[in-house]
């Protein structure tokens, strides 16, 4: 009797121990700015669940399909992600560009470019990061930004994540 117990126990661990690792922990993206102290290059990359960006295109493209097979969602998802993220170095926005996209099981991506003057690397940046936060109540985005060898992050929640948040500006001088 208790050999059968224990073999229950056991089956039942088996059955539920992958519940938690499949749960859904929330919904985020992770952007990355670059900005490199020579050339005023500034790179941006956005990582997006690929789980979290196909639901969404009920309201981002409600009249295409809500998959990413689909060439009109694809459009509308790249004219969202420029209307919902944006960067500004010293008051003045940049102007970014996609390079690159891949459309994975596991995520999209999105690489873009921009340019600021090298004068201005160590002025104040400004993000916007409110992808997503429109559909998904809990989303949160974090926003690592690189510059002068240091790495700092912004993370914007939900309902917030549309109010810029600000880097201050450093030192360049050496």
């Amino acid at each position: 009797m208790i050999a059968r117990a224990a073999v229950l126990i056991a089956a039942a661990g088996l059955v539920l121990a992958p519940l938690p690792a499949a749960a859904h922990r929330g919904h985020g993206a992770l952007s990355v700015v670059a900005i490199d102290a020579k050339s005023g290059a500034v790179t941006v990359s956005h990582r997006i669940p690929t789980h979290d960006a196909e639901p969404a295109l009920a309201v981002i493209a409600p009249d295409a399909q809500t998959s990413l097979d689909d060439p009109d969602a694809i459009e509308a998802l790249k004219t969202y992600m420029l209307r919902t993220f944006a960067v500004a170095v010293n008051d003045a926005p940049v102007a970014l560009t996609l390079k690159d996209m891949t459309l994975g099981a596991d995520e999209v991506r999105f690489e873009y470019a921009g340019k600021i003057a090298p004068a201005d690397v160590g002025a104040a940046v400004e993000v916007r990061a409110a992808m997503f936060a429109d559909v998904y109540g809990d989303e949160a985005n974090q926003v690592n930004i690189r510059r002068l060898g240091v790495t700092r992050t912004l993370v914007f929640n939900g309902a917030d994540a549309a109010t810029p948040q600000t880097l201050d500006a450093v030192d360049t001088a050496h």
